[in-house]
């Protein structure tokens, strides 16, 4: 039996918490050790898991053979060089970079270390979701809808960054190819950041999808409706449901010949689906479901929504 991958979390604020949570729980990893720059946070993280904390994360790259990256999203580029360079895998959290070449930098050193590169697009691993990828059939309409309440918690980005990017990931995985056209327009509310946004994506096949994302709602929201020839499928990724909707054939009226299933999947952890993949990754070689190019793909029509709503609104 292989020896268990030696692991490390590099940023421990609230989400980098639960990546080291889910590193000490599993039985085929050990974590080592995790780092960050503020003190108090990484004594408590550092108490609570038992494992040793750093405030510089470069003292653990020699100890361990994969690593994630949870800093703030202007530090991703610098940490996830550093930690290839010393020939580490590693799973860095949304957004991949701040910028589109920072990330194609970083996808072409991972191939030259032939180390794995995995981005924490935590959606992909949603029960629901993956369901609905097996019924997925040339869609021809997408709506999708991300609302949250206020959180001063990733406040510092763009909210197409903070929230829609998941959406803009799931929905260029949907469709399987690239936006041809993008229409966006958004208001910086709170603060100088875009809290608001809606995005009209269209594509070479013909396929629309509208997206919008908020972190001013008063309640949660995470949705996606898929419109395809004869059917239509409403994903809840809050409640982990997916309803099909298809036109049976016959010449009674359509809602005669509707059909409505609904199937709800049982409670899993994305976030340690997303971790076990990727040291199934690290330990096998493989390409992860969401990989570097994956990253950059969402990360540039995120950065586009981005350029053109701040041209819009600041101008």
């Amino acid at each position: 039996m292989a020896s268990p991958l030696r692991t490390a979390v590099i940023g421990v604020g609230y989400l980098g918490r639960f990546h080291a949570q889910k590193y000490a729980e599993l039985e085929d990893c050990e974590l080592v050790g995790v780092a960050d720059t503020d003190a108090s946070r990484l004594a408590e993280i550092s108490s609570e898991l038992g494992v040793p904390g750093v405030g510089d994360y470069r003292q653990l790259l020699d100890e361990v053979d994969a690593v994630s990256i949870v800093a703030p999203t202007r530090e991703h580029h610098a940490i996830a060089r550093a930690c290839l360079e010393a020939d580490c895998h590693i799973l860095v959290e949304k957004p991949f970079t701040s910028s589109v070449e920072e990330a194609g930098e970083l996808i072409e050193l991972a191939k030259s270390r032939e180390r794995v590169l995995q981005i924490g697009l935590l959606e992909r691993f949603n029960a629901a979701f993956c369901a609905l990828m097996e019924k997925r059939n040339a869609p021809r309409f997408l709506e999708v809808h991300r609302l949250a309440p206020w959180n001063e918690r990733g406040a510092e980005i763009d909210v197409t960054l903070d929230l829609m990017i998941h959406d803009l990931d799931l929905t260029l995985t949907v469709v399987g190819e690239d936006p041809c056209e993008i229409r966006a327009s958004g208001a910086a509310v709170i603060g100088d950041t875009l809290d608001i946004a809606n995005v009209r994506l269209e594509f070479p096949s013909g396929c629309v999808a509208n997206v919008t994302a908020s972190r001013l709602s008063r309640r949660q929201e995470r949705r996606m409706r898929v419109f395809q020839a004869q059917s239509c499928y409403v994903l809840d990724m809050l409640e982990r449901r997916l309803d099909a909707y298809q036109l049976r054939p016959g010449d009674a009226t359509p809602e005669e010949r509707l059909d409505h299933a609904s199937e709800t999947f049982s409670e899993s952890d994305s976030l340690r689906e997303e971790i076990r993949h990727f040291l199934n990754c690290a330990r096998d070689g493989a390409t992860p479901l969401v990989s570097g190019e994956e990253g950059l793909r969402a990360l540039r029509v995120a950065l586009e929504v981005s350029r053109s709503m701040r041209q819009d609104t600041f101008s």
